[in-house]
């Protein structure tokens, strides 16, 4: 459907539209569903008052789909979201049957999570909430791609001033290597910048129809379009890209449940550095759990902050979630955009602004090329030097990638990390030259359920002491914000005292927990707790002589600044 083919009155608000940017200009636009959640942290066009473009349309067409179409509106806003339901492991056998029988369709078994129809949503999760079978229920949600921007001519390399600031300018970037996987709104194909390219793998169906694909297109051209004479080359050219199409529709809304596929498609081949240039205010359940095993399996994943710096940077989520690497945006006199969203969540910048990218026409669907603002922009760059930093130091692991992009960044704005740029502009050279960090081994195991066998969350994390090996000594590192604790199962015989020592670069904190604790990412009530560390400076201890029957118990290692805390930790029993 081109914009020929529209309603009369959908044209009719283009034209009104496209006055209203020739007088005014427009700041922001996002398609928001029907909950009001944010849209996939995108574009901000720079709609100047002398010159609308055909790019420009899809800007506007997306505020009259949501507004002049307004029965449209009203019936998706009568119809209620499906359910997703998380079975607790336990439970999920003798449960299926039950979702089966009410519609329900199983989405990621890795999680044992399954989507309800609303229409037997609410009588089926009192069945299995009764007994005690749910991890979680949340209704699903819809992420929207709102596209905008202005034409500018072909060829765009010399207009890519971001070169230049990440310091990419005379580097030689690798061939194939650790891939890059796109979960967004899928890669047209056909495009000049990816026809006949190789090492572009495609994870499902692409279906870049006139306005699905653009968002997902645009992040990968980022990434990796490549020096083939025409448009643009991304951050790492010879990129191996993997595109998986969480879109529906016309391709502008993406479901949590597509989102949660995407990352674990891409997470069960392997390591690799996960983009996703989405997000929304509510933290998702389902798509935290899938980064979290995805994490688990040794990929990186890369989240754009969020657009919302100029209405108070709300939180944006999968960005301020544990263990992703989230990025914001700076424009080209070195300064944060304004837009960029802040929060303490933030790990590093990256350019975001005025970003050429390879796109299509709405009208039309023509391969063209357009300027492009938003953390959207910012994301794929460092996801691309992260996986060209990765290819070329293969030894490394996820963690270590992601803590040498943030030490080797420019420090920018207010001395230190700031919730603006985290730990400053990403910084390409310095990061290949940087020593390797420490290992931090075992991640995620933040919480109980992470380590202990059985428990929702476990990813197959070995215990760290066990009854034919009662002592082990290990690196590992916290932060307040990305990694909030360290969660260690260790064996406990009858009889027998426990000693743990930390050694870390700042204050450290060290606790010993039952193993039926429910949780420790909050305060753990007395009768879980057996002990703690006396102190909490760079060095802490901790012993304990167990009276009771052999068993395993947690130990807990925990920040005492907001710093990034370097440790290792030794544990013996006697």
């Amino acid at each position: 459907m081109n914009a020929t083919q529209l309603p009369q009155a959908v044209r009719d608000g283009i034209v009104r539209g496209l006055t209203i940017v020739g007088l005014a200009g427009i700041a922001l636009i996002h398609l928001l569903d029907t909950s009001g959640c944010i849209a996939i942290a995108g574009s901000l066009p720079h709609a100047g008052p002398r010159r609308v473009t055909s790019r420009a349309v899809l800007a506007l067409l997306t505020v009259v789909l949501a507004t002049v179409s307004s029965a449209a509106v009203a019936s998706r806003q009568a119809t209620a979201p499906d359910v997703l339901v998380r079975l607790r492991s336990d439970a999920a056998g003798q449960s299926s049957a039950v979702l089966t029988e009410a519609g329900g369709t199983l989405v990621a078994e890795e999680l044992d999570l399954w989507k309800l129809p609303a229409r037997t949503a609410a009588r089926t999760l009192r069945t299995l909430e009764a007994s005690g079978r749910v991890a979680f229920s949340e209704r699903e949600t819809t992420y929207a791609a709102s596209v905008s921007s202005v034409d500018v001519s072909d060829p765009l390399v010399p207009q890519e001033w971001w070169r230049s600031a990440i310091g990419v300018d005379g580097l030689t970037s690798p061939g194939p290597g650790v891939p890059v996987s796109l979960v967004d709104s899928g890669v047209d194909l056909d495009h000049p910048e990816f026809a006949g390219r190789p090492n572009l793998i495609t994870l499902n169906r692409q279906e870049p129809q006139p306005f699905g694909g653009v968002h997902g297109t645009s992040v990968a051209s980022v990434v990796g379009a490549q020096e083939n004479g025409v448009g643009i080359v991304g951050v790492y050219p010879d990129a191996v890209i993997r595109s998986w199409d969480a879109a529906t529709g016309l391709g502008t809304e993406l479901t949590s449940s597509a989102i949660v596929d995407g990352i674990l498609a891409s997470s069960q081949r392997g390591r690799s550095v996960i983009n996703l240039s989405l997000g929304g205010r509510d933290p998702d359940a389902a798509i935290k759990a899938a980064v979290n095993l995805a994490v688990a399996r040794g990929s990186l994943v890369v989240a754009a902050s969020g657009n919302d710096g100029e209405e108070g940077s709300p939180l944006n989520y999968p960005a301020a979630f544990p263990h992703v690497l989230t990025v914001a945006a700076t424009q080209q006199d070195g300064s944060v955009a304004p837009f960029s969203s802040a929060s303490r969540f933030v790990d590093l910048a990256a350019p975001g602004a005025q970003i050429p990218v390879a796109t299509l026409d709405p009208e039309t669907g023509t391969p063209t090329w357009a300027l492009e603002d938003g953390t959207s922009f910012a994301a794929p760059l460092v996801s691309g030097a992260a996986a060209w930093i990765w290819t070329l130091r293969p030894s490394l692991d996820a963690g270590q990638v992601a803590q040498i992009l943030r030490t080797s960044a420019t420090d920018i704005g207010a001395p230190g990390r700031d919730a603006a740029s985290g730990f400053g502009l990403l910084n390409v050279p310095a990061a290949l030259s940087l020593p390797a960090p420490v290992k931090d081994q075992s991640e995620s195991n933040d919480d109980v359920d992470d380590v202990t066998p059985g428990r929702q969350g476990y990813h197959g994390t070995p215990a760290f002491t066990r009854r034919a090996k009662t002592s082990n000594r290990a690196s590992g590192r916290v932060d307040a914000a990305e990694d909030p604790r360290d969660v260690y199962r260790v064996w406990l015989p009858k009889g027998k005292k426990i000693r743990a020592r930390l050694s870390a670069d700042a204050g450290i904190a060290l606790k010993l927990i039952r193993s039926t604790a429910p949780s420790v990412a909050r305060s753990v009530s007395r009768p879980y707790r057996l002990a703690t560390s006396a102190t909490t400076s760079t060095r802490a201890t901790l012993a304990y002589r167990n009276v009771a029957a052999a068993r395993f118990v947690l130990l807990v290692v925990t920040p005492a600044t907001a710093k990034t805390t370097t440790y290792t930790l030794s544990v013996s029993t006697r």
